[in-house]
């Protein structure tokens, strides 16, 4: 099937800075995304059988192993009615050291557990003493069967085994198969950003995924046009009540030299990318980001692999050139949603309920008109 066109493609171009040549959270050098995407069935929903549309998104820090070299990182959460596990030990030892996973609400626990199946497999019991896995996720229970509990550990290991470090595929599939946002189909969705900090040799790369689930069809805006006013219901049905309900996944890569709480900064400012496509941090959405950063790959270590220096010399981005980096996060979010929506095609689901596409040719009638057709609402 060929691929529907992302928003550059389009023409539709948001903020000002350049992309990455892959406009992807993989132009950050050593990260990774795998999926393994589970479609099956239709009709009526019968517990345990179907329909099934879920999945699991893998993100890898680096080529090598997360686990023995940790990255630093840091999380913030804009409305806590989700689950990303892991945290703690994010937020206090300000290191990220596993792979990341996207999956549905009801399988975060199964593909927690994967993760770390996955590391006593490859190195064995005794080099794994212990893990705690950073799993996300957002809810399909719209089109998915998701109290059959679909998702199982050999899919999250063929996930791993397709982590790829070139241009990632989006829309529905992986962990975001079944997901909805402002009443169109949605998933994963990426983008990326140069920054220039403007110090000698601060130009890096920061790209962002997304697991998209989230909105209201009223508040969606794209680069300031306030479309869902203009695509209502009404000419573009609804797969489910217009309620906020819903959640978003943000997970933001920089090649920069970022400490732990600059990192907490810049995956602050992801969520206003989120509010700039018309995202609330509604109260029953799960809006939770995590930021990590390579620039000191190589100088900190985990309990899995013992120091061998007393102390570790870290390079760290001035503070007062880091705006470059929350521009460029605000950016890609946006941008990054936007494309999830743009790559997903219309699908149908467990009794029927179809989330519909977002036709492009109608958004970009919305867009070349800008605010004028409100007018007429």
């Amino acid at each position: 099937m060929t691929a529907r066109p992302r928003a550059r493609d389009l023409g539709i171009v948001i903020g000002t800075m350049p992309t990455g040549p892959l406009n992807a959270i993989t132009d950050v050098a050593g990260v990774g995304v795998g999926h393994r995407t589970l479609i099956e069935g239709e009709g009526p929903l019968v517990v345990g059988r179907g329909p099934i549309r879920t999945g699991v998104t893998i993100v890898q820090p680096h080529e090598g192993d997360v686990w023995t070299e940790p990255v630093f990182a840091a999380p913030h959460t804009l409305n806590g009615n989700g689950e990303m596990t892991g945290l703690e030990w994010v937020r206090e030892s300000g290191t990220l050291t596993t792979p990341i996973a996207l999956t549905n609400t009801h399988s975060v626990g199964v593909v927690r557990d994967a993760l770390i199946q996955d590391q006593v497999r490859r190195l064995g019991p005794d080099a794994t003493p212990w893990g705690l896995p950073v799993v996300a996720e957002t809810w399909d229970g719209r089109l998915n069967d998701i109290n059959g509990f679909h998702v199982r550990a050999e899919h999250v290991f063929e996930a791993l085994d397709a982590v790829s470090r070139g241009p990632v595929e989006e829309g529905s599939v992986g962990g975001g198969t079944g997901m909805v946002s402002f009443g169109f189909k949605a998933g994963i969705g990426t983008a990326s950003r140069l920054v220039d900090s403007g110090g000698e040799g601060s130009d890096h790369v920061l790209g962002v995924l997304v697991q998209s689930n989230f909105g209201r069809r009223e508040r969606f805006t794209v680069d300031g046009v306030p479309v869902g006013r203009v695509l209502t219901h009404e000419r573009i049905p609804l797969p489910v009540d217009p309620t906020e309900a819903g959640s978003v996944i943000v997970i933001v890569a920089t090649d920069a030299p970022l400490l732990p709480h600059q990192c907490a900064r810049v995956a602050q400012r992801a969520g206003l990318g989120i509010g700039r496509i018309g995202g609330a941090g509604g109260h029953y959405s799960g809006d939770i980001f995590l930021c990590f950063a390579t620039g000191n790959r190589g100088l900190t270590t985990s309990d899995l692999a013992p120091p061998t220096n007393a102390t570790h010399r870290l390079e760290m981005l001035d503070d007062g050139l880091i705006d470059g980096l929350f521009n460029a996060v605000i950016e890609a979010t946006e941008e990054a949603v936007l494309n999830a929506m743009l790559a997903a095609r219309t699908m149908t689901g467990r009794e029927g309920v179809t989330a519909h596409e977002l036709p492009s040719d109608q958004l970009l009638e919305v867009l070349a008109a800008g605010w004028w057709p409100l007018a007429n609402c």
